[in-house]
């Protein structure tokens, strides 16, 4: 292994023990860290790691914290701030089954046990970034999406005699898979897991399998791996997903509920149990999963009020077949349920449509049709106030629990549901400037995803949406060979501002782009067109 250089590394260490945070910070100099920052777990956290480049992320987690470390690590995952090429390692010293597993859902680089040696540490770190060394390449293309350049790095730039060509080849099974070549994701795998029975193999194997409708053969490889390694519980997600493709949701929920006993921490894991067991009719279990996710959600990332939904449609279901004082407590508790979701997101005004569809079904149910109707009329009204109305057919699917197999019939991954982002304005005026800066900085990775995120937080906001054309036609006139596929997304984000766009500043950027992608994209100056960014 190369010797390590940490004296150019850019390194953040995030702990709330102060006499933690002074050894760990002091093994870190001793190891030659020059440009370190050393911090408690606070709400800044989390802007401190957005607005940072850093090469080495050390999140310290302790249980008595009132915001513990795993809960930023799901955080930045779940909001995109852990790049493939930092190095994020996560230290507890809580060896507990479920904290572990849970922390694993997360994938940092490397777990590490507090307390630890000096040595230990840079054992640690040296792998980890050695390994980020030699895969720097793949982990910039794959940054960027592009999937194309990251599985030609994976095939070209490894030989069999090379230390590393079984990872290479892991990851080049990955990202066939992602990319939709699951037949040569198969073979990669398959190959792989007969030479070292690795179990991250075994998964891409199945996945590939999948992909490719041979759902026997991937359950039997599933299994196979769950029988080994009992703790691997995205094995159990797989062949879950496996069986509600095959039709068989109680084997599909019996899976998810065996997961969710061995790491009960993921949020999202408790919605796939509450989902599966309202289709299945195991209301209790259903009901248990969802709140499960409201009580574990006060304080995470994943907090919304889809399982104060779910919630309340599990007592609706349970009245369907209650009577007298019984039907009373239910019906009263599935109004308490949707007051307590109103107060908990008073804002939220996909709530107010999807709790009236609720409420609507409800009243049909219990026979009352003149509120059935005047919830329908409020769920409509609420809707046609949003930029981007719902459908409300599939949302009242959704809603009370049923599959969706008229809009969806292709409907395939549901094991790792995802929560949407919040229509948040303010949010997206912030995060587009922190797009603004790392442009300026000549950090255009960093640029894209931070445009991109502005646009989920808010799609109507001209600036990142005439920044994302921006990036894409210098991007189109430096890349000669994806000038046309990156020339169509110009084109795209023009369209989409072209109807938001307002007299000023912005609608002269929009004017001025135009003009650029108009009179070909060759012609385009050389350099930053950094004066029209905002």
């Amino acid at each position: 292994m190369a010797k390590i250089d940490y004296s150019d590394k850019q390194v953040l260490l995030i702990e709330s023990s102060g006499n933690m945070r002074a050894t760990i910070f002091y093994m870190l100099r001793s190891l030659g860290v020059v440009n370190l920052k050393a911090v408690t777990i606070n709400d800044r956290v989390l802007p401190e790691i957005s607005e940072h480049n850093y090469d080495v992320i050390l999140l310290g987690h302790n249980v008595n914290d009132s915001l513990a470390g795993i809960q930023i690590l799901e955080e930045c995952r779940y909001l995109g701030y852990i790049k493939p090429s930092a190095c994020w390692v996560f230290m507890t010293s809580d060896a507990s089954q479920e904290v572990i597993l849970h922390a694993i859902d997360s994938r940092p680089d490397e777990l590490i046990m507090k307390p630890f040696s000096i040595d230990e540490l840079k054992h640690r770190l040296d792998n980890i970034l050695f390994r980020k060394s030699i895969f720097k390449p793949i982990d910039d293309a794959i940054e960027v999406g592009d999937y194309p350049t990251a599985i030609s790095y994976c095939q070209n730039n490894f030989s069999s005699s090379d230390p590393e060509f079984d990872e290479a080849q892991l990851m080049l099974s990955r990202l066939l898979n992602q990319f939709g070549k699951p037949a040569e994701a198969a073979k990669v795998a398959e190959k792989l897991y007969w030479k070292a029975h690795e179990k991250d193999a075994g998964l891409c194997w199945a996945q590939a399998l999948l992909a490719q409708d041979e759902v026997k053969e991937a359950q039997r490889l599933l299994k196979e791996l769950i029988e080994e390694y009992p703790l691997f519980i995205v094995a159990y997600d797989l062949l879950a997903s496996s069986h509600e493709k095959n039709g068989d949701l109680e084997l599909a929920c019996e899976t998810v509920n065996e997961a969710t006993q061995r790491s009960p921490l993921g949020i999202p894991r408790q919605m796939e149990l509450g989902r599966l067991a309202t289709q299945a009719k195991k209301l209790d279990l259903a009901g248990g999963a969802y709140k499960k996710s409201i009580m574990l959600g006060r304080h995470s990332c994943y907090k919304s009020p889809e399982p104060y939904l779910r919630l309340a449609n599990v007592k609706r279901l349970e009245l369907s077949a209650a009577e007298g004082p019984v039907a009373s407590e239910l019906k009263s508790e599935f109004d308490s349920i949707i007051n307590q979701a109103y107060r908990s997101f008073p804002e939220d005004h996909l709530l107010q449509v999807k709790a009236s569809l609720l409420k609507s079904e409800l009243y049909n149910q219990l026979g009352d049709t003149d509120e059935a109707n005047k919830c329908t009329r409020d769920a409509q009204r609420a809707n046609s106030e949003l930029s981007a109305p719902l459908d409300l057919e599939r949302e009242l699917l959704n809603v009370t629990g049923d599959a969706v197999p008229l809009l969806e019939p292709e409907k395939a991954k549901r094991a790792t549901p995802t929560v949407s982002k919040k229509h948040d304005p303010e949010m997206s005026v912030k995060v587009n400037r922190l797009g603004v800066k790392h442009y300026l900085s000549g950090k255009m990775p960093q640029a894209l995803k931070y445009f991109g995120l502005a646009t989920e937080y808010d799609t109507t906001n001209v600036s990142a949406l005439l920044n994302l054309a921006q990036l894409f036609l210098e991007s189109a006139r430096d890349s000669v060979d994806k000038r046309a596929e990156r020339a169509k997304m110009v084109a795209r984000y023009l369209k989409l501002s072209s109807r938001l766009v307002a007299e000023g500043v912005e609608k002269d950027k929009h004017h001025q782009l135009q003009a650029y992608l108009d009179s070909g994209i060759d012609k385009l100056p050389d350099g930053s067109l950094g004066n029209l960014i905002r």
